[in-house]
């Protein structure tokens, strides 16, 4: 079982999937310039947390092909990690390149940045691996719901909910995969749908306002999604609409699981109160693309993210083990033993 290919290294370039033509269109994109990278992670082309970490990466050895010097290192990783904020991987990526590559002379950083890169993809990809390893047996036999898209198009490798249920599916486990729209930009619709097809795997398409239905119907056996950002008491960023997923799993029995990488905790975020919520434009919601479904100039509501209280989280899955509650105990020890503050 392998991942979908969606990055490469290309120095002074990097070329990437541009998931915002997912479905119909399978085309890769050269970014040369920072400025070419944060418009591919700020319109979505690249996007998911893990894959973030490794754009975060990218863009400083994009910079320093340009500007090795040290103000220019940190200008760069301090740049593209503000282009998403809530995603703590983006952030955390760009900071550990720089940090592994300004010891350096400056006619060597360039070479020594993409080299880290490359090496990011490849621990990125191992850590896939474990983490599905880690996450079969806490999911219950039978079907799953996800939302949003965790599999290789988020991280580069096997995926962080999607390639846990990739790894089930295929020792018998999982019989089939339900996947939300995941309004407004459908990432669960275009990208999972995808994925799940490319992968064999039966998948069964829902909106997301019927979703509790389908939990209340008894049809599904563990809610497994991504996330990225998880606070030390176990408060959990990820894709709006996680949060009515746990209530609704909550209330109807279901497990609630979160797969995501040792990188998404954040040790100095407290709770989810203190973590960022990117909010986007209106003009998501009101249609897709020249599609305009609503009057023109609608306001909306579009935060990219929402909370999941600790209390709605069944367990954490990671590729150093699985972290069950009480959350505000286990976290902080599991960051204590790891003690990874951000990849490296």
């Amino acid at each position: 079982m392998e991942p979908i290919p969606v990055v490469r290294f290309e120095p002074p370039a990097v070329r990437v999937v541009d998931q915002s033509l997912l479905p119909a269109e399978e085309r890769w994109i050269e970014l040369r310039t920072l400025e070419q990278l944060e418009e591919a992670i700020r319109s979505l082309r690249v996007r998911g947390a893990p894959l973030l970490g490794v754009c975060g990466a990218t863009g400083v050895a994009i910079a320093a092909g340009v500007d090795a010097s040290d103000a220019g290192i940190r200008s760069a990783a301090e740049r593209v990690g503000r282009v998403r904020p809530t995603a703590v991987e983006l952030e955390s990526g760009a900071r550990a390149c720089a940090e592994a590559i300004l010891g350096l002379p400056e006619g060597e950083r360039a070479g020594a940045a993409w080299r880290f890169c490359g090496e990011y993809l490849a621990r990125r990809q191992e850590e896939d691996r474990r983490l599905a390893e880690q996450g079969v047996p806490v999911l219950r036999p039978g079907a799953v719901l996800t939302h949003c898209n965790t599999g290789s198009l988020a991280t580069a490798g096997l995926g962080t909910a999607l390639g846990v249920i990739r790894l089930a599916f295929a020792r018998g486990m999982v019989e089939r995969c339900y996947v939300t729209e995941t309004r407004p930009l459908l990432q669960g619709a275009r990208l999972t749908m995808w994925e799940l097809e490319r992968s064999g795997i039966p998948a069964v398409l829902l909106p997301d306002t019927a979703a509790a239905a389908l939990l209340a119907s008894g049809a599904v056996s563990t809610v497994i999604t991504g996330a990225d950002r998880i606070a030390r008491n176990g408060d959990t960023a990820n894709k709006v609409g996680t949060l009515q997923l746990a209530l609704a799993a909550a209330r109807f029995g279901v497990p609630f699981v979160i797969a995501a990488p040792r990188s998404t905790f954040d040790p100095a975020c407290p709770a989810g109160s203190a973590i960022p919520i990117e909010q986007r434009e209106s003009s998501e919601v009101g249609g897709w693309g020249a599609c305009r479904w609503t009057v023109p100039g609608a306001a909306a509501f579009n935060p990219a993210f929402d909370v999941t209280p600790a209390d709605l989280i069944a367990a954490f899955v990671t590729e150093q083990g699985v972290i069950r509650p009480p959350f505000e105990v286990t976290v902080p020890a599991f960051l204590e033993q790891s003690r990874e503050g951000a990849p490296a």
